[in-house]
């Protein structure tokens, strides 16, 4: 695994942590295939049953794609750069969304282009008071891609994420706060501690039911009530089943607390 992005479990919480601070953890090729390895690894391993990802330094959570990278390889020709939509942005974007379990994303300083639709892949975002977000795509003549197009509407509404797309600006921690983006402002010497504290929380919490709440959530944007009702039902007789949901009415009946086991 590439040094630009760091890997642990420990009870059940897997922690990725992009880690080119000097770069603004801007993401060349080698980052971008470590980061998806591992967040395929974190989304499959049933050992996670949560995944915390963060970045390295105080400036940047991750500034996109590395600028400096993409101009060399714009001379090998456009098709071998747009490649990486396909073979990196994508699969990663797609690990974190369909992940069966809860993803929180820390960042603690400047989220933009692909590193913003990262963040908006997450199930929770927890923000340093000192970060910012950009959409930036337009700014460089390109358009949105990380999976933007279909979570920043679904964020902050279509409207919204229209103007934010096409003029592209920096929007601050509490503006974040304020439209959505962020579930959570802190202060930045505190957001990876409050970070951890959030994903071991859901770490420890019912995982059969955080990820039927995750496919739940995702399935009722593009379907109708009826066939939403339908997956409500599909979804409930599997959480229902689980031994988390038969641990849960036991512990409420003798009034204790719950300890899950994730299955």
């Amino acid at each position: 695994m590439a040094d630009s992005v760091l890997y642990e479990v420990s009870d059940g919480l897997a922690t990725i942590t992009l880690n080119r601070p000097e770069a603004m953890n801007a993401l060349n090729v080698a980052t971008k295939i470590a980061l998806r390895d591992v967040v395929r690894e974190a989304a499959d391993d049933p050992a996670v049953r949560a995944v915390l990802l963060t970045a390295s330094g105080e400036r940047a959570f991750c500034v996109g794609q590395d600028l400096k990278e993409h101009i060399e390889l714009l001379a090998k020709g456009s098709d071998v750069v747009m490649s990486t939509v396909k073979e990196h942005y994508n699969p990663i974007v797609r690990a974190l969304t369909e992940a069966p379990k809860p993803v929180v994303c820390a960042v603690n300083g400047v989220a933009a282009g692909a590193g913003f639709g990262f963040v908006l892949a997450a199930d929770y975002r927890v923000v340093a008071d000192t970060a910012s977000f950009n959409t930036s795509f337009a700014g460089v003549a390109l358009t949105a891609d990380s999976g933007v197009s279909w979570t920043l509407p679904r964020v902050i509404g279509p409207g919204r994420a229209a103007d934010l797309l096409l003029f592209p600006r920096s929007i601050k921690a509490q503006e974040a706060y304020e439209l959505g983006i962020a579930n959570r402002v802190v202060p930045a010497a505190e957001l990876r501690a409050e970070g951890e504290r959030v994903a071991r929380a859901l770490a420890a919490g019912p995982t059969v039911a955080y990820a039927a709440i995750k496919e739940a959530v995702a399935y009722g944007f593009s379907h109708s009530l009826s066939e939403t009702l339908d997956k409500e039902d599909e979804l409930q007789g599997r959480a229902g089943a689980s031994e988390d949901h038969a641990t849960a009415v036991s512990a409420f009946v003798k009034k204790e607390t719950p300890r899950y086991l994730g299955r």
